[in-house]
């Protein structure tokens, strides 16, 4: 049998879910995917520029580039993952330099980073509050006992 989590080992009927950060959603779909259409963009570059720059090079920085992009996806729970992020944002609209379409896609990557982050704070305080006025209410509404009781 597999391991349990230390959530599914603390697990007891009727315990609440705790809710997943929205933020956290928003910004690793981004960045999943960005890492494809990086992983296209690489191709298309080890495809069009032969002759500028060695095609080894050209993949090796592309599949590294999209490795990075998926890896942050684990490191959004912490601070350091949004700085790593816009950072990414960055280099992905440095790519246009290599091949000029890149500049289009990265800055529209980067408004859609900068949009996930900002909405998703904005939604998970708004469910921090709803959470907060239902504990609030359940403490002051306690439940009428069953049919049986």
């Amino acid at each position: 049998m597999a391991r349990l989590t230390k959530a599914q080992r603390e697990w007891r009927p009727d315990m609440p879910k705790k809710r997943r950060s929205i933020k956290v959603t928003f910004c690793s779909m981004v960045l999943t995917l960005e890492a494809f259409v990086v992983f296209f963009a690489t191709l298309v570059a080890f495809g069009l520029h032969k002759d500028r720059f060695p095609q080894p090079v050209v993949l090796g920085v592309g599949l590294a580039l999209s490795l990075l992009l998926v890896l942050n996806c684990a490191l959004l729970r912490r601070p350091a993952g949004y700085a790593i992020g816009w950072i990414l944002q960055l280099v992905i609209i440095a790519t246009g330099f290599v091949e000029p379409m890149m500049f289009v896609v990265g800055l529209m990557f980067a408004l859609s980073w900068w949009y996930g982050v900002r909405t998703g704070i904005r939604l998970d305080r708004e469910n921090a509050a709803r959470d907060a006025e239902q504990a609030e209410w359940e403490r002051n509404n306690p439940p009428a006992p069953g049919p049986g009781a």
